[in-house]
């Protein structure tokens, strides 16, 4: 059977009645000199011209290559247009949906076509972040017989998501994301050539930076918003694509984040720093964006929680309880009310007192335990409650502290080797300010001495 017949007849079915397909499929480039943006990697003699064989040398190099890139700057269509610049088959799966069977059955079609009919195979996996380490393993014999030229696509950093034998053996291009100029070049070859609207409408000026702002440099959301607005206009009659019947076709902005991908922590992590920069507008802008973006209001919670210890601690003590209330509100009452108690919580942590203190705190005295720093429990501070403890001398000398005036009792807590550390050093912010001052007299009741600081910190 001829391996590609379905593909052959989409494409025979799509030049014969162009309008089957979205205008986001009409408008895919042919050709690399095609492509929006990603100038840096379109260059003469670059990586990617080498490969569809347009420098000297042919396309001789690596048989696999991972793109990487935020959604909808055109990751499937460099795969397709390489596919095209060399005249090979294009097969196109998603990790979301294929799995090691289907890579496989892949693979053995394209050794099919390579022997029966001469015809070279492009995979195109796209999402292989979301593969196994065993379902990318299954890629490496395709790739190092060059049985098929593999393009695989990912929203994630591949240093961390794709196996380091696969990377390896692999050409990696970074893709950046479209600018508006790239975008508005798109839309307006969309509205005039006869692949795409074939000047049926156009698009004044203030419609087309609203439709800019929506798309948020996504190729694939501009085209079908504009696609959208069309059909609305024509079916007014209307000529023109007017700015409220764009805002009327796409009511609200499509938030520029992948709940799944590196936006999703980028947001994530953006929304945290700002909290601790105490730039509330913009801590609420970015939970707006997680919100808008249909993010789990309980992972929201849980990053405020860490947020309270981690960046406010006891610099304002209400800071903890505030983001655990917050934290079991929003799972009793869920979105879309949820969105009220986060806001809420935003606002009260980005406006708090910082300190790290009890984040340095811990992290010192851990760093201390890894390096072994810990010796036996002092003898009167071990359990004495069992039998034989008293023999071994446990408990022995032990000062209960209320039966001490003021409460503490000037005796060695810590094991002789971190006896004199002071991990904990609060700041003169916030509530930490009174910390500060009973931190001070407990150590010296303790008879605690003074450590040095290369000493707390060695």
């Amino acid at each position: 059977m001829e391996p590609d017949l379905f593909t052959a007849a989409a494409e025979d079915r799509q030049e014969k009645d162009p309008s089957s397909s979205p205008l986001a499929v009409r408008m895919r480039p042919r050709t690399l000199d095609e492509v929006v943006g990603q100038q840096h990697l379109l260059k003469p003699g670059s990586p990617l011209r080498r490969l569809v064989g347009e420098a000297s040398g042919g396309p001789a190099g690596p048989s696999s290559v991972i793109l990487w890139g935020p959604p909808g700057i055109g990751k499937t269509t460099l795969a397709y247009v390489v596919s095209k610049a060399t005249n090979k088959r294009f097969v196109e799966l998603s990790a979301i949906t294929a799995g090691v069977k289907e890579v496989r059955a892949v693979i053995e079609g394209a050794r099919r076509a390579t022997g029966g009919y001469g015809k070279e195979t492009v995979l195109f996996l796209d999402e292989i972040h979301r593969f196994s380490k065993a379902q990318q393993d299954s890629l490496l014999p395709a790739v190092e017989n060059r049985w098929v030229t593999l393009i695989a696509a990912t929203t994630e950093n591949p240093y961390f998501s794709v196996i380091s034998p696969l990377l390896s053996r692999s050409l990696l291009l970074t893709l950046e994301s479209l600018t508006d100029d790239d975008l508005r070049g798109l839309l307006r070859r969309a509205l005039t050539d006869e692949r795409g609207l074939g000047a049926a409408v156009t698009l004044p000026e203030d419609a087309e930076e609203h439709l800019l702002r929506i798309a948020g440099g996504d190729a694939r959301r501009a085209l079908t918003a504009l696609e959208a607005a069309a059909g609305a206009a024509l079916s007014k009659q209307e000529a023109e694509i007017s700015l409220l019947t764009l805002e009327e076709t796409v009511d609200r902005a499509a938030v520029t984040y992948d709940r799944d991908g590196d936006q999703h922590y980028d947001v994530a992590s953006a929304l945290i720093k700002s909290i601790r920069g105490s730039d509330v507008d913009a801590a609420l802008h970015y939970l707006a964006r997680m919100i808008e973006a249909g993010e789990d209001p309980r992972f929201i919670a849980r990053r405020l929680m860490i947020s309270a210890s981690e960046d406010i601690g006891l610099a304002d003590p209400t800071a903890l309880p505030t983001a655990v209330a917050a934290a079991q509100a929003v799972a009793l009452i869920g979105f879309p009310e949820a969105a009220l108690t986060l806001s809420h919580a935003t606002i009260a942590l980005a406006l708090a007192p910082k300190s790290n203190a009890a984040t340095l705190a811990i992290s010192a005295a851990r760093e201390d335990v890894r390096k072994g720093l810990a010796g036996p429990v002092p003898a009167h501070l071990r359990d004495g409650h069992y039998k034989g403890a008293a023999k071994l001398g446990h408990a022995r000398g032990y000062v209960y502290p209320h039966d001490v005036p003021g409460g503490i009792a000037a005796q060695q807590y810590a094991p002789d080797a971190v006896r004199d550390k002071h991990y904990y050093r609060p700041t003169r912010y916030g509530a930490e300010a009174r910390y500060a001052d009973v931190v001070d007299r407990v150590r010296e009741r303790l008879g605690r001495t003074a450590a040095e600081d290369g000493a707390d910190r060695a």
